[in-house]
């Protein structure tokens, strides 16, 4: 990397929050603003099959959004808390060819700006961070699905990565500890819903 160029900074809001990328020299919290964080995306690959896909989360532009969720039980969210990582600039080729592989089933890299909060005012932190976003014209978008059914395919599926729904209960956790302002109304309603059926299915043991 030459002197001046941005550092390669990738910005992670799902499972690279608990399982991050390789050779990372810095992280750091942030949030994004105008977009939502939904499982809106199939996952053929990883948490699901190509018969029984599971499903991941996504990043989408609220206005898209809106869109496709005339029926979204929190439709006022449009903050995304994640982590952004700087990648050491001498394996910066071999971690983009990592994530290209890991994030094939329907991602797209974008260049996105990561807030936080400085002395207590609001500004972008990390200027043009990449972000691998699931865009809804990708094949595997789903668009939106009732909170019940949505959490029925999650606590179900299973894949080459494990159980869906330990996806989602890594994420929920993590998202938790990233700062005291995190939150996501989405991503908790399902774990909620998830953690419900794991002790129903206990009591009937």
């Amino acid at each position: 990397m030459s002197t001046g160029e941005l550092p390669y900074v990738v910005f992670g809001y799902g499972s690279l929050i608990w399982k991050p990328p390789p050779h990372v020299i810095a992280q750091s919290p942030g949030y994004l603003k105008g977009y939502v964080r939904r499982f809106a995306q199939k996952s053929h690959d990883h948490r699901g099959t190509p018969e029984n896909p599971g499903r991941v989360v996504t990043l989408i532009h609220k206005e898209d959004w809106d869109k496709f969720s005339a029926a979204d039980a929190f439709p006022d969210d449009n903050v995304v808390w994640g982590i952004a990582y700087t990648i050491d600039p001498a394996y910066e080729s071999e971690v983009r060819d990592y994530l290209d592989y890991r994030e094939k089933d329907g991602y797209t890299l974008e260049e996105i700006d990561i807030y936080g909060l400085v002395n207590g005012h609001e500004q972008v932190t990390i200027p043009k961070t990449f972000c691998y976003v699931g865009r809804p014209d990708n094949p595997s978008f789903l668009g939106s699905e009732p909170m019940d059914q949505l959490a029925e395919r999650i606590w179900h599926s299973v894949g080459p990565s494990g159980p869906n729904k330990e996806y989602l209960y890594h994420l929920a956790e993590a998202v938790r500890h990233l700062a005291p302002e995190a939150h996501d109304s989405h991503l908790y309603a399902l774990e909620t819903r998830c953690r419900e059926m794991d002790e129903k299915a206990s009591s009937q043991q």
